[in-house]
């Protein structure tokens, strides 16, 4: 919570751009019946609540597992699975549609509070459910009939949309339903993301009992490219574990679906947390990185200007005017995160020399240590090849080691083109420093 009116204000303006760029957007939140049964359930509600106020359009998908679990021991009745699938038989099937019927009412009940002093205060979300999925048999799985349990067959995402531009949240419960009246038990991991590929939603929301997708040594994966995301289950598949997530986050991305969100439901506005940070709290699954690195554009000034100000106080960049940053921007390169610049550098080309000056090197503090200045250094070393240049300068007075350990030999005033020795700011006495890229 921002610690007064300051901070407050700084933490709006912070979020200010994602309200705009959620709006009208359409997300997918599926969560599991464990979710259901916490008791910050109603918290997760709330903040659905909240982000319907924002305009952002919801479809909500849950799963009832624990709560089929719990019906079927209590009548001492069997539980079978096949690769994870259940055997999905008549007595099975009522208990499918029992719990699929409660917790949807439990939803419903929920969006529909408003009581003062509460975060679902003058709310008045309307709900809306359906029949939107189609089903069939999964059939027979490893010589076992797997009766009622079913995949999707069709989305009927016309009729959602029109839920969804009355303004409704959408709830689909994991069940579908075939031409013949039959009623079959879905898995909701696959409900959701059919729903998501059919109505080519911007977002893919997973709540799960986990921070996210972690690597062998337990640390938090905190994003993917499904090209990388697939390289990972690989990997990974033959260590054991469910996965299942990130397979449909992989098959969303390479269908259409903008981004595959893997995030800790037992932390409490996770969904705010995910959503309204740059960085968010999960592991985050797209077609493309994250990390935009591309030639700077005029419209990139105010964010470098921002960006190397601290650097500028400190002494330890040149000051430039915006002016000179207009004329000058077509030499940068600027590393781009979720719209907002965290790192850039320049290269100015010595063409009769064949050199070229490496400068304005900088890269957020918030994303230092990460490899990113490297990245940045490692573009513009190829840049300069492109452009047939042999040797690349750095002045600096701060970082002589950081290039030291990239390759760089320490140089003279003298060994600087003649146009750029009549420019040395002795005031500075910047150290001189040259690496060969031939």
């Amino acid at each position: 919570m921002p610690a007064g009116p300051q901070d407050f204000v700084d933490w709006f303006r912070a979020v200010s751009p994602y309200i705009h760029n959620h709006r009208g957007r359409t997300f997918v939140i599926c969560f599991g019946g464990e979710m259901v049964l916490d008791r910050g359930f109603p918290s997760l509600i709330h903040d659905i609540a909240l982000l319907n106020s924002l305009g952002i359009r919801q479809v909500l998908v849950y799963g009832t597992r624990p709560q089929i679990e719990a019906r079927l021991k209590s009548a001492g009745a069997d539980i079978h699975y096949v690769n994870g699938l259940r055997v999905t038989d008549e007595q099975a099937l009522a208990y499918v549609k029992e719990a699929a019927g409660t917790v949807r009412i439990e939803i419903e009940a929920l969006l529909s509070l408003g009581l003062p002093n509460s975060p679902m205060a003058n709310a008045s979300i309307r709900v809306a459910s359906g029949n939107f999925i189609t089903a069939k048999p999964s059939g027979v799985h490893d010589g076992t009939d797997l009766r009622y349990t079913g995949e999707v067959r069709r989305v009927d995402a016309k009729a959602i949309h029109a839920q969804l531009n009355q303004g409704d949240i959408v709830v689909i419960p994991p069940v579908g339903y075939s031409p013949t009246g039959e009623v079959f038990n879905l898995d909701a991991d696959e409900v959701a993301t059919a729903v998501a590929i059919s109505l080519r939603a911007s977002k893919l929301i997973f709540m799960l009992a986990a921070p996210g997708v972690l690597d062998g040594s337990g640390t938090l994966v905190r994003q993917l490219t499904d090209h990388e995301a697939q390289q990972f289950l690989i990997e990974r598949r033959s260590a054991g574990g469910d996965l299942s997530e990130l397979e449909c986050a992989v098959h969303a991305s390479r269908n259409g679906v903008g981004r595959t969100h893997l995030i800790d439901q037992t932390t409490d506005g996770a969904l705010l947390l995910e959503l309204f940070q740059r960085d968010g709290i999960g592991t985050l699954v797209s077609a493309a990185r994250f990390d935009d690195l591309r030639p700077a554009t005029i419209d990139d000034v105010g964010g470098v200007l921002e960006l190397i100000a601290p650097l500028e106080a400190q002494g330890v960049l040149v000051r430039r005017s915006r002016e000179k940053l207009e004329m000058e921007m077509d030499h940068f390169t600027v590393l781009v995160r979720d719209g907002a610049i965290i790192g850039c550098a320049a290269l100015y080309p010595y063409p009769r020399e064949g050199v070229a000056e490496l400068a304005c090197l900088a890269v957020h503090p918030s994303y230092q240590d990460a490899g990113r200045g490297s990245e940045l250094f490692l573009d513009l070393e190829v840049n300069a090849r492109t452009l047939g240049l042999t040797t690349l300068f750095v002045l600096t007075t701060h970082t002589a080691h950081w290039f030291i350990e990239r390759g760089f030999t320490e140089a003279r005033i003298e060994d600087l083109p003649v146009a750029r020795q009549g420019l040395y700011n002795y005031q500075r006495n910047s150290k001189v420093f040259i690496k060969s890229v031939a």
